[in-house]
């Protein structure tokens, strides 16, 4: 079995547990995922199976959107809802000022990464710095906000000030720490009350399974295509250049580009080859494939 599972995940399970059912229900320890979400957090999460694990690093890079609530009026040790409450007042703001500091975050800009994450800093997580109460100094990520929108009325509860928003953003982003940077352009604290990914890359949230699904064997395994693959597609047709691809030899860059992935005259994925570092005029092997007649 090779191929990419998308899964629907529900909330109190944590993406390593989803890799292990995965894992085991296909016998498998070649098991990966490319885009962590959060035990609160439901929605679209990529699953990758023994040869098609090598696609990790791949989808990794591809952006992702999300419907997300916002609360505001409460601040927490980890930026959501399931944290320790640092701060709680009464918040209440209008839906034209919510809709402006919502806008204003679109574009690029220097996101501080939550302390209750798996970055490494020195060698260690962050959450580990948490957990035993050090200060590190927190790191900084540049991400996009491709698009940002109000997707509900506000709704006023307990004197807090609640919405939903739908995001495209680049990888890399945190959804908790966007939530408290609209909170900040509002002069609040504010966190992320909910989250449901429904898109990553090209795989869609109509196009997972849930557990259920799968422990029923109600699911499909999508093989690896050129379609999942933004780079230049070059069709091998000559057996010289075949030979080298097959055997993980340097060939020349005649395409002008970084990235290329050759492919034979049936569509098989042969190789993903990148710039070689020593001599821009030739290509290296990156990730090699099976296919290939």
């Amino acid at each position: 079995m090779n191929g990419i599972l998308i899964v629907n995940k529900e909330k109190n399970y944590t993406s390593r547990d989803i890799v292990n059912i995965v894992g085991r229900k296909f016998n498998t320890r070649k098991v990966g995922h490319t885009g962590t979400l959060d035990p609160m957090a439901t929605g679209v999460l990529v699953i990758c199976i023994n040869s098609a694990t090598k696609m990790v690093e791949l989808l990794q890079a591809d952006d992702k959107e999300y419907i997300a609530e916002i609360t505001l009026g409460i601040d927490t040790d980890t930026l959501d809802i399931t944290g320790n409450i640092i701060e709680e007042k009464n918040t209440i703001i209008s839906k034209e000022k919510v809709t402006e500091a919502i806008k204003s975050m679109k574009g690029f800009y220097e996101q501080v990464v939550p302390i209750y994450s798996a970055v490494k800093i020195n060698g260690k997580k962050l959450y580990e710095y948490a957990r035993n109460n050090e200060n590190i100094e927190l790191p900084k990520r540049k991400i996009e906000i491709k698009e940002i929108e109000l997707i509900s009325d506000i709704k006023y509860i307990n004197n807090k000030t609640i919405f939903s928003i739908r995001c495209v953003v680049s990888s890399g982003c945190y959804i908790r720490s966007l939530a408290k940077d609209i909170a900040v352009k509002l002069n609040a604290v504010g966190v992320m009350s909910s989250l449901n990914r429904v898109r990553e890359g090209i795989f869609k949230i109509e196009d997972a399974y849930t557990l259920e699904d799968i422990y029923k064997d109600n699911y499909k395994i999508i093989e690896l295509n050129k379609d999942m693959f933004p780079y230049k597609k070059i069709i091998v047709d000559n057996d010289p250049l075949m030979f080298k691809i097959k055997n993980g030899a340097l060939v020349n860059n005649d395409y002008a580009e970084d990235i290329v992935l050759f492919i034979d005259k049936f569509g098989n994925l042969l190789a993903l080859y990148k710039k070689y570092d020593k001599d821009s005029s030739l290509l290296k092997p990156w990730k090699m494939f099976k296919g290939g007649n």
